[in-house]
């Protein structure tokens, strides 16, 4: 197992952003941090498969409302890409938004429209020990942590997974 020294701030920022969203979010089956591209990717499961045309008319109501959101909070030139795969009778639905221009006010917007738009179809991890004050907690660290990646440049590539309640990161 490789080791890491403890004032390694990159490593320790970008595990943290990892967990705490995927803590904060129950909605979000798995994040992957991606340095090439310099984007998050949040996955979310669905139980139930969609189809072309229900995808379509999601992936618009989505980027026009991050379009929206995008432009009343001044943010220029924002990448967002969704892709959609079907593994027996689950789907999972993919959002990729670059680090750099991404909020927690977005993160949750994105959430927000998803389980408006797949109603009782979107599985979530619910995790009840959590306290509204621990929440608070996980949504401030949240935003630091992205700010924080805004001016730094990351190289590991990370993979954060939720499983029977855990969180666990992986070094791809």
């Amino acid at each position: 197992m490789p080791r890491y020294r403890q004032d390694s701030g990159e490593l320790c920022d970008s595990i943290g952003l990892l967990i705490s969203i995927l803590v904060r979010y129950p909605e979000i089956g798995t994040v992957k941090f991606s340095p090439q591209s310099q984007t998050l990717k949040l996955s979310f499961i669905l139980s139930r498969l969609i189809s072309n045309e229900e995808y379509q008319i999601f992936t618009e109501r989505l980027c026009t409302s991050l379009e929206a959101y995008n432009m009343l909070e001044a943010q220029t030139d924002v990448i967002i890409n969704t892709s959609y795969d079907q593994y027996e009778q689950i789907g999972v639905l993919e959002i990729d938004r670059d680090v750099h221009t991404l909020s927690r006010t977005e993160i949750s917007l994105i959430i927000t429209i998803i389980k408006d738009h797949f109603e009782g179809n979107l599985v979530i991890d619910k995790n009840d020990s959590l306290l509204e004050e621990d929440l608070l907690v996980q949504e401030e660290l949240i935003e630091n942590m992205l700010e924080h990646l805004k001016g730094v440049r990351y190289e590991k590539n990370l993979i954060g997974i939720r499983e029977d309640g855990r969180v666990m990161v992986f070094n791809k």
